[in-house]
């Protein structure tokens, strides 16, 4: 795969990360944010992943909702960073497209409160629409998207499908039909039936503050739905590239297939894999067993330099060996994938937290394809 020509090419906008935990992604994410900032553009990276891993890999003590400039980038460019809030981010809503007394009134609903913190999917809704706020906003021209690391990291995709399933379905209609005048009322004539049977499952209080929390959302929910699905088809068109990362172990790669496979099932533009933490060698020359052999020859020596020398040796044969081992399990993985485009990157002796670092990955990544 070629880093740079994905980076650095204009009609790409948007760059999605995905992977399963413990490859690196995020760290890689922000490596590519980062290089592409450095080639003059206006990028920023957003998680949407919980952990605090993109701060601390960028060497800065937090991220919120809001687009933080990135200290030590060079050049004419610009790197931002942020971490999707979704609670936050749902506020925005609310008071954005609703009057102050109604944005108030629902703010302050307990139904909203449960909802808008911890209801099922409402993560990926708003990370559909936090995206879809930083594309409109003109203010950056490529975006890199960071995904939660576990399978359910493209739920994002089917959001406004989800939710135009949530806002159809029966207990949404029975709850509410349009009047007159423009707005939904919630229904008590003709349903005393069902209202009691949701009042006995429910208990009065909780629908009560669903009947007044949907009432008051009134044309909201489908601007919501609007904004999420242009989001959805921003996703699959050429501009936007996902990148499936992993890395040299059995389980990383078996998830790497996995999200290859949904994205081609998908119709989604797959740029390639990008290899992470794989082991290599400055000198590849000397084998395994060249290297022990040598190591044996020095056994028995009293100097300081000499004993350095053999145990450097040791080390190098674990490494190669170790890379004899990944190298079979990506020969089998490309063998599965042939025409999926692949790009390395080499395992760091130490944690990336700063800037310098990120910078070196990006260069080796950008090398290793």
């Amino acid at each position: 795969m070629d880093v740079d020509a994905l980076l650095m090419n204009p009609g790409t906008q948007i760059i999605v990360c995905c992977g399963s935990g413990g490859v690196g992604k995020t760290t890689l994410a922000a490596a590519l944010g980062l290089r592409a900032a450095e080639a003059g553009r206006r990028v920023v990276t957003l998680t949407i992943d919980p952990a605090r891993r993109l701060a601390q890999s960028l060497g800065m003590t937090e991220l919120d909702n809001t687009p933080r400039p990135v200290p030590g980038v060079r050049g004419t460019g610009e790197l931002h960073a942020m971490m999707l809030d979704m609670k936050r981010t749902f506020d925005e809503i609310v008071e954005a497209h609703t009057t102050p007394a109604r944005a108030a009134q629902i703010l302050a609903n307990p139904f909203y409160q449960s909802l808008s913190s911890s209801f099922a999917g409402t993560q990926e809704y708003m990370a559909m629409e936090k995206l879809g706020q930083l594309k409109a906003s003109g203010r950056f021209d490529l975006i890199v998207v960071d995904t939660p690391p576990a399978r359910s990291a493209l739920d994002f995709l089917d959001a406004p499908a989800r939710l135009a399933r949530f806002l159809d379905g029966r207990f949404i209609r029975t709850l509410l039909v349009p009047t007159g005048r423009g707005y939904l009322r919630v229904v008590h004539a003709g349903l005393q039936f069902v209202t009691a049977t949701m009042t006995r499952l429910l208990g009065a209080a909780l629908l009560a503050d669903v009947q007044t929390f949907v009432a008051a959302m009134d044309t909201m929910f489908g601007g919501l739905r609007e904004r999420a699905e242009a989001t959805a088809r921003l996703l699959r068109t050429p501009g936007t590239a996902f990148v499936v990362v992993a890395a040299p172990e059995p389980d990383a790669l078996r998830e790497a297939s996995y999200f290859i496979e949904r994205l081609i099932e998908d119709n989604l533009p797959l740029a390639g894999v990008v290899i992470n933490r794989l082991h290599l060698s400055g000198a590849p020359e000397i084998s395994a067993a060249q290297a022990r052999a040598a190591a044996e020859t020095l056994d028995g020596a009293a100097d300081d330099d000499t004993v350095f020398a053999a145990a450097v040796l040791r080390t190098h044969a674990q490494r190669m060996e170790i890379a004899a081992v990944e190298h079979k399990r990506l020969h089998g993985f490309t063998v599965a994938h042939p025409r999926v485009p692949v790009a390395f990157a080499p395992a760091f002796a130490d944690d990336i937290h700063d800037v310098a670092a990120l910078r070196t990955l990006g260069s080796s990544i950008a090398a290793g394809t």
